[in-house]
């Protein structure tokens, strides 16, 4: 069955791409911005390469601009097919995943489909990780004070974020955190999952989850009496203690979360 498009916000609309899966949760979700009585869309991440999903987005409306909101295939696959059927420009961090028209820098302001979208950079993820908040954006029943923030994958709407070591990283991850929860308590609109109703609060979160990882994987180096390291077998080691019993799937996930983890410590000072 055919997912149809999800009104999330007064300026936002969900499409789901049907790829589900243990890392992408539903599946990824493609939003389109608009505001009312605009002439066109904003779409960020178009997804993978399914040309049902691409052609419902490029169905809804004049697509003025793709954003991306990181590299990861289930976010981008599909922008070069996209482009080929609306045109529009592509804007990314990176400028290898541009399409006639410049990366994207932090705290810009962008004008496009009657309303203002900033950008906001959250590496950590990924180094081109980025979040667009929207300003003049509100949800049903929410406060119209501070807008919304889209994520990417910096923040899901259930479960935590793989740190994608090595182009991910916990310290910048952290100061993402950081910027974010400076937004307050406003809506969150993850690329997978549901919509979230308090960023601030979310942020909490997720910071008391990597302190409590790092914790965990402190008190397996000191039962093993070893350092912190990149070193195969040691992070093979960790995963099988503080991961336990994790999905055969999803292992390789834990795996990259453990090295960002001893990354960290590594280079922590004492």
């Amino acid at each position: 069955m055919t997912p149809s498009p999800d009104r999330w916000t007064r300026l936002v609309t969900r499409v789901l791409a049907p790829n589900p899966g243990p890392m992408t949760l539903d599946g990824t979700n493609s939003f389109l911005i608009s505001s009312p009585g605009a002439d066109g869309v904003v779409v960020v991440d178009p997804g993978p390469e399914d040309a049902a999903h691409l052609e419902r987005i490029a169905g809804f409306g004049r697509v003025e601009l793709i954003l991306i909101t990181h590299h990861h295939p289930d976010h981008v696959e599909g922008v070069d097919s996209l482009v080929a059927l609306t045109g529009a420009p592509v804007r990314a961090w990176r400028s290898d995943l541009c399409r006639e028209a410049a990366p994207l820098s932090a705290d810009e302001e962008i004008e496009a489909s009657g309303t203002r979208i900033r950008v906001v950079a959250t590496p950590g993820h990924t180094t081109d990780s980025v979040s667009f908040h929207l300003p003049e954006d509100t949800a049903p029943g929410g406060s119209a004070a501070g807008g919304t923030m889209l994520t990417g994958d910096t923040i899901l709407g259930r479960g935590t974020t793989v740190i994608a070591h090595p182009d991910g990283a916990i310290g910048p991850y952290l100061a993402s955190l950081d910027t974010l929860e400076a937004f307050g308590s406003i809506p969150v609109l993850p690329a997978h999952g549901a919509m979230l109703p308090d960023l601030a609060a979310t942020c909490r979160e997720y910071r008391a989850h990597r302190s409590q990882r790092l914790d965990q994987v402190r008190g397996v180096l000191a039962e093993l009496g070893a350092e912190a390291s990149d070193d195969p077998a040691l992070v093979e080691a960790i995963v099988d203690r503080v991961y336990g019993e994790i999905d055969p799937r999803v292992r390789f996930a834990a795996v990259a979360s453990t090295r960002a983890q001893l990354d960290h410590l590594a280079g922590s000072a004492p």
